[in-house]
């Protein structure tokens, strides 16, 4: 990447073990082996979309680090910063996957490689040419040290004259909604573009979604994108508001649903293109993960894109012949 990223991301990918589909945790014997981390997920799916995306984190020195480096690099994502930690573990996540209830996730991340992560493990280099640093509430619910990484990536992202995107990603396995509000609240105030769900914006500011966009509007955020319950989403900026309803599919799983659609978005912002569209084409990423097992699977390349909105909004034949 001789010229710079497109978008660097930064955060914990962990191994997933996936349990086969519609069979509770408890009782699965068959898993399959994949990635996850909110982070990781949003660059995996610009990647695809044809965007130079980097990801920075830690894995462990084990077998799980291992597989996850060379997943990424397989999607064309760059690595060349993540670090290995040879004293801690990669974080290990275990789900099973149901559309019709609730999926039951443990996290095996304490004291993981990706917990560990510190300030001095975000070179400005890592940063040096993006135009976007995306990043979620995740990584600084980590740990400590993780929340000053999140800091200087802030920072580095300023320096560098990146535009900053933030997605809550709210886990509350990872604290209770005062520690989110105290440790992840605070970057909705640092972002240019927010992308949160509207239980987030009430969980991290006490106000309705609305107002709390209004009020990050009137700081230093541009756009705010609204993820309804309704799985609708509001995009609202200085000049307006757009609305998009969801796409009618199918779900086969709607785990990694908030990464897809913030991949989509990204890349039409990236490449220019209008609010409707961008909206469009987020809830278009969206609409085709929910259909895949394990939170990538569906993530398509652009092409894929194209056809599938093609198919959303014109009836067009979604069949590549």
């Amino acid at each position: 990447m001789a010229s710079g990223p497109d978008v660097v991301t930064c955060g914990e990918a962990m191994l997933l073990l996936l349990a086969e589909p519609g069979v509770p945790l408890e009782r699965a014997v068959h898993f399959r082996r994949s990635v996850a981390g909110a982070e990781s997920n949003v660059a995996m799916g610009l990647a695809r979309l044809g965007h130079r995306a980097r990801w920075l984190g830690r894995v462990g020195a084990d077998p799980a680090g291992r597989a996850v480096l060379r997943e990424l690099r397989a999607e064309g994502v760059d690595v060349a910063h993540a670090g290995v930690d040879e004293q801690a573990p990669t974080g290990l996540l275990l789900r099973d996957s149901h559309p019709h209830r609730a999926i039951d996730v443990q996290y095996y991340r304490s004291g993981s490689a990706g917990s560990r992560l510190a300030p001095e493990h975000i070179p400005a280099e890592a940063v040096a040419g993006a135009r976007l640093v995306h990043i979620s509430g995740i990584t600084p619910m980590l740990s400590p040290t993780a929340a000053a990484a999140t800091d200087r990536l802030i920072e580095l992202a300023r320096a560098a004259g990146a535009e900053v995107s933030f997605d809550p990603n709210v886990r509350r396995k990872l604290g209770g909604a005062a520690q989110w509000a105290q440790t992840a609240g605070r970057l909705l105030r640092e972002a240019d573009l927010v992308l949160a769900g509207e239980d987030e914006l009430e969980l991290l500011t006490a106000r309705s979604a609305d107002e709390a966009a209004a009020e990050l509007l009137d700081g230093r955020a541009h756009t705010v994108v609204i993820k309804r319950a309704d799985r609708s989403a509001t995009a609202l900026t200085a000049g307006g508001r757009g609305d998009q309803p969801p796409y009618p599919v199918p779900v086969t799983d709607p785990v990694g649903a908030g990464d897809a659609f913030a991949a989509g978005y990204l890349s039409a912002r990236l490449r220019g293109l209008s609010e409707s569209r961008a909206l469009a084409e987020a809830a278009c990423v969206a609409a085709l993960v929910v259909q895949s097992a394990t939170d990538t699977d569906g993530l398509p390349s652009a092409d894929g894109r194209e056809r599938a909105l093609a198919a959303f909004e014109d009836g067009a034949d979604p069949v590549h012949r």
